[in-house]
């Protein structure tokens, strides 16, 4: 039987986000959420599956706010006996979300989050263990070097986006502030690099060190709620955790 965890979710909202609160509750899990509107929550989980949410209501805990507007004590206590936080924040794919502000979304609340954590920590005699979890994207390379070289084009696109896509230059920072986290053994982290995301259920998926296609024109693609399982399953299941700890899978869905 699998132990009942509490998992605190970012980005809870959004596309990713959403399947990642959903599966974690149908699997009788303990979710705590921040976002700016409960009933936007709410809506999405029964989008997906009609009257999930008063289902599982008693499960579910909500904190209606703007996560970065939030005082380190807060975090704090958003974070306090969670045994793993996942972020699925990204921007939005307007003018708006991509040249306004917040420009360092993903990354200032990355390290804001782990701040937390390690605060908590601090004050235990015997820190507890914590699991992050960083929704990121095949178009950021692993920090150690251990990804296939990319071809001249796709390097090309990918310093353009760098300097002229402010989200882009945000997962990138996430990404090395998380990648630079290995020093603290009890905070373990893995870093969800998905391909191509599309919309449709949950079935088989499978995760490699490496991305395996080109960066444009591969063949291969991920469900969000693919995506949100490689999550939920590595959050409960300790092999799984243990295979992956401290890398950046890429994910796909099993053709």
């Amino acid at each position: 039987m699998t132990a009942i965890t509490t998992t605190l979710v970012v980005g809870a909202t959004g596309a990713t986000g959403k399947h990642v609160v959903l599966q974690l509750l149908q699997r009788k899990q303990h979710v705590k959420a921040v976002v700016r509107s409960k009933q936007r929550l709410l809506d999405s989980l029964d989008e997906i599956v009609p009257n999930v949410s008063k289902e599982f209501a008693d499960s579910l805990e909500i904190q209606e706010a703007s996560l970065l507007d939030l005082s380190d004590e807060d975090l704090m206590e958003l974070t306090s006996q969670c045994d793993a936080t996942v972020s699925c924040l990204g921007h939005n794919i307007n003018f708006q979300g991509i040249f306004g502000h917040p420009r360092r979304l993903v990354t200032d609340a990355t390290k804001r989050l782990c701040n937390a954590i390690e605060a908590n920590q601090s004050k235990e005699k015997e820190p507890t263990k914590c699991k992050f979890i960083l929704m990121g994207t095949v178009g950021v390379p692993n920090p150690n070097g251990e990804d296939d070289k990319r071809t001249f084009g796709e390097r090309f696109v990918l310093f353009l986006l760098r300097y002229f896509l402010p989200p882009h230059r945000d997962n990138e920072m996430a990404v090395a502030y998380i990648h630079g986290k290995a020093n603290n053994p009890n905070l373990e982290w893995v870093i969800v690099r998905p391909t191509e995301l599309t919309d449709g259920s949950a079935s088989k998926y499978e995760m490699f060190s490496k991305p395996i296609d080109p960066l444009f024109g591969g063949d291969r693609s991920v469900t969000r709620a693919n995506v949100a399982q490689s999550m939920v399953d590595m959050i409960l299941t300790n092999t799984l955790w243990e295979e992956w700890k401290f890398k950046m899978p890429t994910v796909y869905d099993l053709n």
